[in-house]
């Protein structure tokens, strides 16, 4: 399609095809920025050096203040997407924001009450796999759904490309954002329950004596032994000797992002951990989720920054 076509000056907007409405409006923005190229590639050089600058920043309060920037973050991931949402009335994603909210609330409460339930670790942690588990499902289905775009296997259902594009991304973005955002909230309540519990502090000093067959996440009894086959779950060992429930530590080590011991804080050796082959994609995915944190969180209010610069500079 020529964009560069002229269109019939004696037709209306209204009377306009979708296409020669492209064309329209295309041709209008050109005529809007025309003479406009050294206020443009100054506003390029604000944006490239603001994203330097808030990199630098960013990645510095990451590493002298890890706790705000995670809480910052965490506030960020949660309001910005659905602000932009009330703003552009997509109200499928306010729905499913708001029931992942209310029932997410529930358990960051449970998790926060004192004294704390012996029974709340463990549907904390269920809570936040599940929403690992079904985030993970839901991302890779919109990226498989992507690729069978690519080939053209809509073609066979008489589809547009457009509309199985238009769902791939959509639970693509559903994956990754409640992905990204489940991760955080459950490293937030990992770090409370831990105080909680009463094994070691937020300074990392213990406080209770650890019984040789308690699990130091959950405080229950551990059902089997290490070397044993479980009916619902086994019992993991870690390198420092310590052991836990199967669920409870793949919960703090991949959910929670915690990769140290939850009573010694000794590291803990994720490939020693899981033997499964099956296993490792999902510690890859929970990096990819890391990335993501970037876009959604970062981006808008870099971009947002930068604006705000070109609107002091009197640049349009």
């Amino acid at each position: 399609m020529d964009l560069h076509r002229p269109v019939d000056p004696n037709k209306t907007y209204e009377e306009l095809t979708s296409e020669e409405k492209l064309r329209y409006d295309h041709q209008k923005l050109h005529e809007l920025h025309r003479g406009h190229e050294s206020m443009h590639t100054a506003m390029v050089m604000i944006l490239i050096i603001t994203l330097i600058v808030a990199q630098v920043v960013v990645m510095e309060w990451k590493k002298r203040h890890y706790r705000s920037y995670a809480l910052f973050t965490m506030i960020a991931m949660w309001s910005i997407p659905v602000l932009m949402s009330a703003k552009n009335q997509w109200w499928r994603f306010i729905i499913i924001w708001s029931i992942f909210t209310m029932l997410t609330a529930v358990v960051i409460r449970k998790s926060t009450n004192k004294p704390m339930s012996v029974t709340t670790p463990r549907l904390v942690y269920k809570w936040f796999y599940l929403i690992y588990k079904v985030s993970c499902f839901i991302g890779v289905v919109g990226y498989i759904l992507m690729m069978l775009t690519f080939f053209g296997l809509n073609l066979a259902f008489g589809h547009k490309p457009q509309q199985w594009m238009d769902v791939a991304l959509m639970l693509l973005f559903y994956g990754l954002y409640f992905g990204v955002l489940g991760r955080d909230v459950a490293e937030y309540c990992s770090d409370k329950m831990a105080a909680s519990i009463g094994y070691y502090t937020q300074e990392g000093i213990p406080t209770r004596q650890l019984e040789s067959n308690v699990c130091a996440v959950c405080g229950n009894l551990l059902l089997v032994d290490v070397n044993e086959e479980g009916v619902l779950e086994n019992t993991y060992k870690l390198t420092c000797g310590h052991v836990f429930h199967e669920f409870c530590i793949r919960g703090w080590c991949i959910v929670g992002k915690k990769q140290t011991c939850p009573y010694c804080k000794e590291k803990v050796d994720l490939k020693r951990m899981f033997t499964n082959p099956w296993d490792r994609p999902h510690i890859l995915y929970g990096q990819l989720l890391d990335w993501i944190r970037w876009l959604v969180a970062w981006q808008p209010l870099i971009l947002f920054l930068a604006q705000g610069i070109n609107w002091l500079f009197g640049l349009e």
